[in-house]
């Protein structure tokens, strides 16, 4: 696994292979439709219960585990699926919907490990979570952007050598890693404000 810096929320560490092959890129995206439309379900349930916990956190000041669970599992399914659809990794991503904070190891590759915050919840910055968010979601935008391209270029170093460049590979994962802490944070399993950083 590659290392993770301490950012107690959420972490996530990817088990990088030495080669995937050359017609990964080609087909990849196909073949992750059945996921693609397993998160489209998960992302509607996400946003209930994200409005649910909103609600329940301002008015009492926890988070209910049973909704944390559920927001920890749709984020670690997310993250696996776009892993394989980068064509980083050549293991079919599991459905699993494990509703552990700690991960399972069903993925032998993608690692999402979560310490959620139920209890003593600080509703002030709860209330105004969707506002705190945005200079992280402009941010993450113009990395998405940046991204996509090092992803595209990645595209044809797969497809005629078998290998992710290591440093363009890094630079996605650490995009990657950044939009975790976010959602994180958004979701509402957390009240410890995201670091602007690309070290995972």
């Amino acid at each position: 696994m590659e290392p993770t810096v301490p950012y107690r929320p959420a972490t996530l560490a990817f088990n990088a292979p030495d080669h995937v092959a050359n017609w990964r890129p080609l087909v990849q995206w196909i073949l992750a439709i059945p996921h693609f439309l397993i998160l489209y379900g998960l992302r509607v349930l996400s946003e209930a219960i994200a409005f649910i916990s909103w609600f329940a956190i301002v008015f009492t000041g926890s988070l209910p585990e049973g909704l944390a669970n559920i927001q920890m599992m749709y984020t670690r399914y997310e993250i696996r699926t776009y892993t394989y659809v980068a064509f980083m990794r050549e293991e079919y991503p599991p459905f699993n919907f494990g509703t552990t904070a700690s991960d399972g190891g069903e993925d032998p590759r993608t690692r999402v490990d979560f310490a959620p915050t139920l209890t003593d919840r600080n509703r002030l910055t709860v209330a105004f979570r969707i506002i705190l968010v945005i200079p992280h979601v402009i941010v993450l935008a113009f990395l998405g952007i940046a991204a996509a391209i090092v992803t595209l270029i990645a595209f044809f170093a797969v497809l005629f050598t078998g290998r992710w460049p290591e440093g363009m590979r890094s630079f996605v994962l650490d995009v990657l890693g950044w939009y975790l802490r976010v959602a994180t944070y958004f979701l509402l399993l957390t009240d410890e404000y995201p670091p602007f950083t690309l070290a995972r």
